[in-house]
């Protein structure tokens, strides 16, 4: 579904990502971890089609589609989701005209009939109740005065409306208490399937405990540096990043 290769990008004089290769295949969930600076968040903005970042070399195809050739907006019609590590407050857009206006957007590029108000509504209850958004949350302006887990719960329920075909999950569970992290991991987990893929950056195996990766990949110094499976992820917590960090210096 998404291939990334010897991907270089930079914002401003300053280099970030210096030759990032990826593949995630349909219905994969990847997850990247990495020590601070490394370029995951960087990465999952270039995915998204953030044009702050310069890619100054590579390539990125989704479904065969050179990605870096579409703005961010033809990107998400054509089923990209970006969490957000930060959640932006949107003052005076109620989260359910967002939504709305998002969702018959992407349907109008598609060539498809807008949705009814009837199948609107009943879809906003499915989504809200699968990751426990009550109704005065649910009709807020978009984020606005939410804590810090309700902003991650806005962006799980806004995934579940959109249904993308690749979700890129950046440190969705930043600042999430326990209960918080299972709503949110329920949320993915109910929207797993083998057409849709996940991109999980975190810092921690907590995350990953719940979200259970297919693959997980260390990405360090602007490239991925070391891949293994789920159980990989539990060796980073158990022995830090250095141990990889050390055999690269080595290789080198």
């Amino acid at each position: 579904m998404l291939k990334i290769n010897n991907l270089h990008a930079r914002i401003g004089d300053t280099h970030i990502l210096k030759g990032l290769t990826l593949e995630l295949g349909a219905g994969e969930v990847h997850a990247i971890m990495g020590p601070n600076g490394s370029g995951k968040s960087t990465l999952a903005s270039i995915i998204a089609g953030r044009d702050e970042y310069e890619v100054t070399e590579g390539s990125i195809t989704f479904d065969g589609v050179n990605l870096l050739e579409l703005d961010a907006t033809e990107r998400a019609v054509a089923g990209i989701f970006l969490a957000f590590q930060y959640p932006v407050e949107i003052p005076g857009v109620s989260n359910i005209n967002f939504l709305r206006t998002a969702i018959n957007s992407i349907r109008e590029q598609r060539e498809e009939t807008p949705l009814s108000g009837k199948d609107f509504l009943a879809k906003v209850k499915a989504c809200a109740q699968l990751v426990e958004l009550d109704g005065k949350l649910r009709d807020r302006s978009v984020n606005e005065g939410f804590s810090g887990g309700e902003k991650k719960r806005n962006e799980i329920f806004q995934m579940a409306m959109l249904e993308p075909k690749l979700a890129v999950l950046d440190e969705t569970d930043s600042g999430l208490d326990i209960d918080a992290l299972r709503i949110v991991s329920h949320g993915v987990n109910t929207m797993r399937d083998s057409n849709r893929s996940f991109l999980v950056i975190t810092h921690y195996q907590r995350l990953l405990d719940h979200i259970v990766p297919d693959y997980v990949h260390v990405l360090a110094g602007g490239r991925i540096v070391h891949s293994g499976g789920k159980e990989l992820a539990l060796e980073l917590e158990e022995k830090g990043y250095d141990w990889i960090l050390d055999a690269q210096s080595e290789q080198a």
